[in-house]
């Protein structure tokens, strides 16, 4: 049980990740700027790396669609923020309804069987 609360954590910090890749992607504008470039290439090697620990315990179909759920979620919400993207009523919607997947695959979920 204990293995499976630090693998979701491990997941969690790989959805943050997952967040400043994308956003950094979007920074570097082609990796022309020096420091977006860098913040976009270390988040994609933080978000890959504590992803594969993750799926060490949990099934890599809940792993990878959560990570890449609130990845998602996180840069619409932060693009918004940091760059000024627009939300509308029906993205908000269709946001909700990612959350609730990945809310719905966290309460179905259950550790892998050890290999």
């Amino acid at each position: 049980m204990h293995n499976h609360k630090r693998a979701w954590t491990y997941l969690l910090i790989a959805a943050v990740f997952e967040v400043v890749f994308a956003l950094g992607t979007n920074g570097s504008n082609g990796f022309t700027h020096l420091w977006w470039s860098i913040t976009t290439i270390v988040a994609a090697a933080g978000g890959i790396f504590f992803l594969s620990l993750a799926v060490k315990t949990l099934d890599v179909g809940v792993g990878y669609t959560v990570w890449t759920g609130i990845g998602s979620v996180g840069t619409v919400v932060f693009g918004s923020i940091v760059f000024h993207e627009s939300l509308s009523a029906p993205k908000v919607l269709c946001f909700l309804l990612i959350i609730g997947g990945v809310v719905g695959l966290k309460l179905t979920s259950r550790a892998a069987p050890a290999s």
